[in-house]
């Protein structure tokens, strides 16, 4: 398969997404509640059905693993559309502009194409597996800082964090005493790619969903950087509850500072 052809396709199902998050930003009407601090709105849902009707334009055989609609269709193994049509929509649904449209293709179980759209600043970045990892066409690589007490840190806290507030806590606090800065942005797919092109040195978050990160994580580790869980396995989005993202240089610090309430 073309993945070139396959990643043009993508990046004109993200810029159609974006029209329709533009297109309603600060004019939300409906927000809805999937769980506690969790929300969709009218335009997560607009903007994932012009993604996925331009997908199967091109591609009608092709599977479909989507936030709001789910799974249609693909094996584990056949081609398949990871989509995420607004990541942030806490910060969508508060008119803050800080979100991302996030399409990952995978074949045979493996990510072979990455699209991390945000459609407020114009910035796309993108990868196909083995080519490097892109901003508006430009290689990025992830920055050369080599500890963590010189690095800016970004995390992110799961939706049920009321329920696991120790252990997220815990973990904040050892980084955020060991690093230069610390950050929360709202939108993992930003988190990740702001990594990869080295606006950030680190990133850590739990039970994240594979739309979540399937693009990101492929930007990421195209532009040189490590994804891994707590414990330094390799992340694998279908199956870690876990995810450290980093240059690569701060990796086993941020392993050494994420696992140490797990001694104790």
């Amino acid at each position: 398969m073309k993945l070139e052809a396959v990643k043009r396709i993508g990046v004109a199902a993200a810029y159609k997404g974006a029209g329709v998050l533009l297109s309603r930003f600060g004019r939300v009407e409906q927000i809805r509640e999937k769980g506690r601090n969790d929300l969709v709105t009218e335009a997560d849902t607009g903007a994932e059905r012009v993604v996925i009707e331009t997908i199967r334009r091109a591609f009608p055989d092709h599977g479909i693993l989507a936030e709001e609609s789910g799974q249609d269709g693909g094996g584990a193994d056949g081609p398949c559309w990871i989509i995420d049509p607004l990541d942030g929509t806490t910060n969508y649904a508060h008119r803050l502009g800080i979100f991302s449209i996030s399409l990952a293709f995978s074949l045979e179980g493996e990510v072979q194409v990455g699209i991390v759209l945000d459609p407020f600043r114009g910035e796309l970045f993108s990868a196909v597996c083995g080519r490097g990892a892109c901003l508006n066409s430009r290689p990025v690589q992830v920055s050369n800082a080599a500890r963590v007490a010189e690095s800016l840190l970004v995390t992110g806290f799961p939706y049920n964090v009321g329920a696991v507030l120790d252990p997220v806590m815990t973990r904040f606090s050892n980084c955020l005493k060991a690093a230069q800065g610390m950050r929360r942005l709202g939108s993992a797919a930003l988190d990740l790619c702001y990594v990869a092109c080295g606006r950030f040195d680190g990133f850590w978050e739990s039970y994240l969903k594979p739309w979540d990160t399937a693009a990101g994580v492929l930007i990421l580790r195209e532009a040189g950087g490590r994804a891994t869980d707590f414990a330094d396995h390799p992340y694998n989005g279908r199956q870690s509850l876990h995810l450290l993202a980093t240059n690569g240089r701060i990796h086993q610090e941020m392993v050494s500072l994420l696992s140490a309430e797990e001694s104790k």
